[in-house]
């Protein structure tokens, strides 16, 4: 159905062409009406792109401006046109809705008289080619909304002979129907199972401020902490969380707006999430620590939200394995509010350690940045955490360094394991003191178990008959059970200063060796003060007796 221009009047031909002109540029500059319509400036209505200055004057002359009958809308014209060009725009485009014949076409082009300006001409066959276009601003001026819902309601009773394809051409009809409901706004509808749900959608991208949307609620009853937290968030901050309000929480919801959605509900869950300002395709950031001047850290992430609320601004960070949320107040001197949550889950330690590093430096506290391509867009100064945290944080970051390098030095690479049993991380702590050179006394051997070759000599005399003497003992392969798998360090020397052999195990081997079967005859030694045999690998032994390195594992004592 077309416009009937004719028809239609000076108010409604200018609320056609504002939402036209909105449709048309929208997406791409910035639209406005000014003065409202029919300014005095000889604008109606303004687009602006960059440094580029579109003007539109609207005329409702249906039957045109000939010079015979309609002499002073000509004048009209020319008076409109010459105000219009205080403010030098590039383009100028008269509105009309009606055909022009030739002569007022070229009184309307000689407008420009050797000016730098566009003269263009938007008549009844150019408008209604943009609303054959943007067909749902036509049908919210020329459908009886009532008369067209009431035909589709009745098709939707239909029997759907067609199956799917009916379904969608009865949801595109109605769609279509919605459609024409407001020039600015439309709904998205779903069915849920028993419940139906709207979302509401702008047609284009300035239409919460050419026709604005205000929702109230009121009775709200009160909410638990975290929900409180929350709104908090959302509205103060403008995070990107959603927000839920469940039914019974708020007492009336009141929609201040298009009239086709205006009015007051109850008995509702109200949920919301805000809209998102962070740019369209997600950019690199980096979360700069900063220690006066000088830049003492940096981790790279993506950025992922900037929001903005009622009393400050939200930053959110994607970092590998972690995340960050930077809450930054609009008042002078007022605290920044930090958190960064992380999961070691399916982490290799390398990843793991750079993560917890990062948590470590924020319980540090002190000055941080979020840094862009573009500059800074949060930051804060934050207080140092408690020391117990600080401490807590440090044996794990520990216990990732001590796997990151025996998973290097055994070429057997493996996430973090979920848990662990205390014994393995002393099997893991002994094994990184390995790798890295040292002595360790191993808290798992009490005793060695030797087996004789039936060499004899007065040496191995003396130890069998109870002697405390150094013991060395070569072990080829040195091999640690690690959550559930085998990492082998290589050939390790097992000694002790002072040793002996048991009275019983020892006085049989002597008797062995006398009866000259020496050779596998087995005996079991011990430190002679009751303490540990000491662990070096085979190509860390620079000398007699190394001197042991301590394990410093908290709970635990040291082995001697």
């Amino acid at each position: 159905m077309a416009v009937e221009w004719e028809r239609v009047g000076q108010p409604g031909f200018d609320r056609i062409v504002e939402a036209v002109v909105h449709r048309v540029y929208d997406a791409a500059a910035r639209v406005e009406a000014v003065n409202g319509r029919g300014g005095d400036d000889g604008i109606d209505i303004k687009v602006t792109r960059g440094s580029r200055v579109r003007v539109f004057q609207m005329k409702y002359y249906p039957d045109g401006f000939p010079t015979t009958s309609h002499k002073g809308r000509r004048k009209s014209i020319r008076e409109s046109f010459a105000r219009a060009m205080r403010c030098g725009p590039q383009e100028w485009v008269l509105v009309v809705p009606c055909v022009l014949t030739t002569p007022e076409r070229e009184f309307v082009m000689s407008l420009a008289g050797g000016l730098a300006v566009e003269v263009e001409v938007w008549d009844r066959a150019k408008l209604d080619d943009l609303l054959a276009v943007h067909a749902d601003v036509e049908a919210s001026f020329t459908r009886n909304q009532l008369f067209e819902a009431a035909k589709v309601y009745g098709q939707e009773r239909a029997l759907l002979m067609g199956g799917v394809e009916d379904v969608s051409a009865r949801v595109m009809a109605l769609g279509e129907q919605v459609d024409g409901l407001d020039d600015h706004w439309t709904v998205d509808s779903a069915r849920q199972g028993d419940t139906v749900v709207h979302m509401l959608r702008g047609k284009h991208p300035r239409a919460h401020e050419v026709s604005p949307i205000l929702i109230t609620l009121d009775g709200i009853r009160p909410l638990a902490p975290e929900q409180t937290e929350a709104v908090r968030r959302s509205l103060g901050y403008g995070l990107d969380e959603k927000v839920v309000l469940p039914r019974g929480t708020v007492g009336k919801m009141t929609v201040t707006g298009p009239q086709f959605l205006a009015g007051e509900r109850r008995d509702v869950e109200v949920r919301w999430h805000p809209a998102e300002t962070a740019p369209q395709a997600e950019m690199g950031a980096d979360l700069v620590f900063v220690g006066g001047e000088q830049v003492t850290a940096s981790y790279p992430g993506t950025l992922k939200h900037l929001g903005r609320g009622s009393t400050g601004r939200s930053v959110r960070v994607e970092l590998a394995g972690g995340q960050l949320q930077l809450l930054v107040p609009d008042a002078p001197g007022a605290a920044a509010s930090l958190k960064f949550t992380f999961s070691l889950e399916g982490l290799e330690p390398a990843a793991a350690l750079r993560v917890l590093r990062i948590h470590r430096r924020i319980a540090a506290g002190g000055a941080f940045e979020v840094r862009t391509g573009k500059g800074a867009v949060g930051g804060g100064e934050m207080p140092p955490s408690p020391e117990a945290a600080l401490r807590e944080s440090a044996q794990l970051q520990l216990f990732l360094e001590d796997l990151e390098v025996v998973q290097r030095h055994c070429e057997q690479y493996f996430p973090v394991p979920d848990e662990l049993p205390y014994e393995e991380r002393i099997a893991l702590r002994i094994a990184r003191l390995l790798v890295d050179g040292h002595c360790v006394v191993s808290p798992f051997l009490p005793q060695a178990r030797i087996t004789l070759n039936g060499h004899d000599s007065p040496a191995v005399r003396a130890l069998l008959s109870g002697e405390p003497l150094a013991v060395q003992l070569p072990c080829e392969a040195y091999t640690v059970q690690f959550a559930g798998r085998r990492l082998e360090l290589g050939a390790v020397v097992v000694f002790h200063p002072k040793a002996a052999v048991e009275p019983d195990s020892g006085s049989a081997a002597l008797a062995a060796l006398d009866a000259g079967r020496g050779d596998g005859a087995e005996v079991t030694v011990r430190p002679a003060d009751g303490g540990r045999f000491r662990l070096t690998l085979q190509r860390s032994v620079t000398g007699p007796d190394p001197t042991p390195v301590l394990l410093e594992l908290p709970g635990f004592p040291e082995p001697r």
